[in-house]
């Protein structure tokens, strides 16, 4: 088992990182789950005498504030405190929005992530960010709040499609490009049934974390992670607004293509990436730009009216704060 010491909290990765769940100190415990993580993961948990099991649907399309009214009300009816624990166990929506519950409920109470999900093990549970989508946008309510710990069992992977694989593993191509050339050379060789994903999930939580100490509200070098997103986002939005909802990491694929394009990189760099992406991976349509405006223009990292990237300047190096009018989109 590893330790991956972050701000104030720990990161353990391992088979028996499960056995660093401490509830001793808790008047009260509940466990946030979908229909997925409550039939497949719930049971490999310590028993929890007592614990509270909320129950919420599955899909970035329930990740808003009626799934919060919900969860707070569960919560509320069952007399929790402020000393009361909340474990997310579950993919990036359940972090995401049980950590926003949790920061938010009686002014705040503590959480544990516990991710299930390639995408949460290599990026969500990680750094503090929390938040859900609304009005058909991204993530546009949310803050900065770290859990009590992050306990990443690699096991919970075996339960994952290959597809739900591929969407998490998105985000481990993205910090290959912006700052490790080594790591992108070992995914590009490497067969994606042949990956070593502890391998990867260790690697993968080093690079965000990193990030993360040396700037944690994202005022810079945490800007960098940020690679493939703003498009990513929109597309994400745009699909999840017409009915047909696709995968995060389908849309960060899409929205690291778009951006690649627009960075300052040689041709055969771009070729490079651009193959393979296409040919690893099976991404949907690509909407026209000019469908992604409105979303784009309620970017949350927008400045002075104009659209903030993270742009590639090679393959493991990267620039922030490069804005374009959305007329130069």
């Amino acid at each position: 088992m590893k330790e991956i010491k972050a701000i104030d909290y720990s990161i353990w990765i391992g088979e028996n990182s499960l056995s660093k769940l401490d509830i001793s100190t808790y008047s009260k415990v509940a466990i946030l789950v979908d229909e997925n993580t409550k039939r497949d993961c719930l049971f490999k948990l310590p028993q929890i005498e007592n614990a509270l099991i909320i129950e919420i649907k599955s899909g970035e399309e329930y990740k808003n504030i009626s799934t919060c009214n919900f969860i707070w009300e569960q919560l509320t009816i069952n007399n929790f405190d402020r000393n009361a624990l909340l474990i997310n166990l579950g993919g990036g929506v359940i972090g995401d929005m049980g950590g926003f519950c949790a920061a938010n409920y009686k002014r705040g109470l503590e959480f544990i992530h516990i991710p299930t999900t390639l995408l949460s093990m290599v990026d969500a549970s990680v750094g503090g960010k929390l938040g859900i989508n609304f009005k058909g946008f991204k993530n546009q309510i949310g803050l900065f709040n770290n859990p009590n710990s992050v306990l990443i069992y690699p096991k919970f992977l075996e339960t994952l499609e290959e597809s739900e694989l591929k969407s998490g593993f998105a985000e481990v191509v993205k910090h290959a490009l912006i700052s490790d050339n080594s790591l992108w050379l070992k995914l590009k060789n490497t067969p994606f049934a042949d990956l070593d994903w502890k391998d990867i999930i260790d690697t993968s939580v080093h690079i965000k974390n990193k990030i993360v100490l040396a700037d944690p509200f994202e005022k810079g070098e945490r800007k960098k992670l940020n690679f493939g997103h703003t498009f990513g986002h929109a597309i994400e939005s745009y699909y999840l607004e017409n009915g047909t909802p696709i995968s995060h990491g389908e849309a960060i694929f899409m929205g690291m293509i778009l951006e690649t394009e627009i960075s300052d990189l040689s041709e055969i760099n771009k070729n490079e990436i651009k193959n393979y992406l296409l040919s690893n991976f099976a991404l949907p349509y690509t909407p026209k730009k000019t469908y992604l405006h409105k979303f784009l223009l309620n970017d949350k990292k927008n400045q002075n009216e104009k659209i903030n990237f993270t742009l590639l300047s090679g393959i493991g190096n990267c620039s922030i704060d490069n804005l374009f009018s959305i007329n130069e989109l």
